[in-house]
């Protein structure tokens, strides 16, 4: 098979998936040097050499209400990119996250022949239990990045792998403060705030607010702290002008990307939930978790909700290890409380700090090689291992 010019069809549904996409294709383009690519992606994607045919950022929405509003854009995207590969069918596709939108897609492809892969299993552990059914309808192989989702799969009869966390590849053990403080322009004895308020236009919309109005309470128990948050492209304006109107553009460095260089950077992250608490686990930092979003959406998550846990960090640890403040508790004192707790606790970061590393060594395997094997045994109908 190393030797026919694979075609593989791939959807990644926002920054985070773009960020593992790119990672996907490294170990995809080792094995089929001359594989064609192409699909929903983003730059990490596109600088791999993928045809992008809608950018990943056209999916980034979360939360039932704002769904809504998008709906008609997202679904026209779906269908007609599910008549091109239907019309002209890959070897392949691998649906990354956005199980919302893939596994519908990952459905009507295999129902018409195709083989279909999913990275990053949808979280079934935590909420939607009875997805899994439709995860067996849809897809071929499930790829893991979590060690105990396998089980799950293995007694519900879908092949799938655990291929570690592909960030755990990306990020050092010991990440390099100093470098990364360096390159920010941070002097080495700054004590420094990040605040990363999330990749979607309206996890912004709804958290910015807070994260910035709590800025006074910090900055009035510490005046020296600095504040820095990095902003993907499309968001800096956004983020920019909220700075200007609450009052804060002088206290905060805004940087445009750079969201690794600003956790290696920072003594503590007030971080939005998501894939970005991973990241600030996996760079052995000390956080606190926010979220606010539209109020039906959040009953409708929460009802469905079978952990008391939210973050992963919190989730995969098993216990509250860091706080979580969302929705109504997600209030500017709560949050500038909790991270002063934090700046006064040389001893419980420490014990984070560990606590995190093992995290990090229990994730870390070659997950470019190991989903590559994964992807070989779909396309050539062998067993997976």
């Amino acid at each position: 098979m190393s030797d026919k010019a694979l075609r593989i069809a791939l959807v990644a549904g926002e920054t985070s998936g773009d960020l593992l996409g790119g990672l996907l294709l490294d170990g995809l383009k080792a094995r089929w040097p001359n594989a064609q690519f192409f699909g929903i992606g983003g730059p990490h994607m596109q600088k791999r050499g993928m045809q992008v045919w809608w950018p990943s950022e056209r999916l980034a929405v979360r939360g039932y209400i704002e769904v809504l509003r998008h709906y008609r854009e997202i679904v026209g995207i779906r269908d007609d990119l599910k008549a091109r590969l239907l019309k002209d069918p890959p070897d392949i596709f691998i649906g990354i996250d956005a199980p919302d939108f893939n596994l519908d897609l990952e459905r009507d492809l295999k129902a018409g022949g195709m083989k279909t892969a999913h990275f990053v299993s949808p979280s079934i552990w935590a909420w939607r239990p009875e997805r899994i059914k439709k995860i067996v309808q849809s897809v071929n192989h499930m790829l893991c990045i979590f060690p105990f989702e396998k089980k799950l799969y293995d007694e519900a009869g879908l092949p799938a792998t655990y291929v570690g966390h592909p960030l755990a590849n990306v990020i050092p053990m010991q990440p390099d403060r100093a470098a990364a403080r360096a390159l920010l322009g941070l002097g080495q004895d700054d004590t420094v705030v990040a605040l990363l308020p999330g990749s979607r236009k309206d996890e912004v919309k709804y958290l910015i607010s807070r994260l910035f109005e709590a800025l006074a309470g910090i900055k009035s128990a510490q005046s020296a702290i600095k504040f820095i948050v990095p902003c993907l492209p499309a968001l800096m304006p956004a983020i920019e002008r909220a700075a200007r109107q609450f009052g804060v553009s002088a206290q905060v460095q805004l940087v445009q990307g750079q969201s690794h260089a600003v956790l290696a950077a920072c003594n503590v992250a007030i971080v939005a939930s998501g894939t970005a608490t991973l990241e600030a686990a996996l760079f052995k930092r000390p956080m606190v978790i926010a979220y606010n979003m539209h109020w039906v959406s959040w009953l409708i998550m929460k009802r469905k909700k079978l952990q008391p846990w939210v973050g992963l960090p919190n989730i995969l640890c098993g216990e509250f290890v860091v706080p979580e403040l969302l929705q109504r508790d997600c209030t500017p004192q709560a949050l500038s409380q909790a991270t002063l707790d934090w700046l006064q606790s040389p001893e419980k970061i420490l014990a984070l700090e560990q606590r995190f590393a093992a995290l990090h060594s229990e994730l870390l395997r070659d997950t470019p090689q190991l989903s590559a094997q994964a992807i070989e045994s779909v396309v050539s109908h062998a067993a997976p291992a």
